[in-house]
């Protein structure tokens, strides 16, 4: 089974998020997300085991349908791919009301309403 990969940091996976992943499931195509194993920071409050469960909570029907599938996988410095790899590069352009979604925002809010 094919899947389409995203990797992120995903902290905390936001509606933007899943737009981004919408837009692949709207095509028939299944997702495979990758969450990236970074150290515990400001930036990153969740750790990776934390980050896959939520997300694997939040798109439970899709995980157990086997259309989303969501791992780990050590912190990367750069994606690189050789000519003809068989798989596609694919940019997407979310609407700016999803372009505007700033995860760093939702974790002062988190942080200041005491849920972080």
């Amino acid at each position: 089974m094919k899947y389409s990969l995203f990797i992120g940091r995903w902290q905390p996976f936001h509606d933007g998020h899943r737009w981004l992943i919408n837009e692949r499931l709207k095509e028939g195509k299944n997702v495979c997300i990758a969450v990236r194993e970074t150290d515990l920071s400001d930036s990153n409050p969740y750790n990776p085991k934390d980050v896959k469960k939520n997300i694997e909570n939040d798109l439970r029907e899709l995980v157990k349908s086997k259309k989303v599938k969501v791992i780990i996988i050590p912190d990367i410095e750069s994606i690189n791919y050789g000519r003809g790899v068989g798989y596609d590069v694919i940019e997407h352009f979310p609407p700016r009301l999803i372009q505007n979604i700033s995860a760093t925002e939702i974790r002062q809010k988190l942080r200041d309403s005491g849920k972080l």
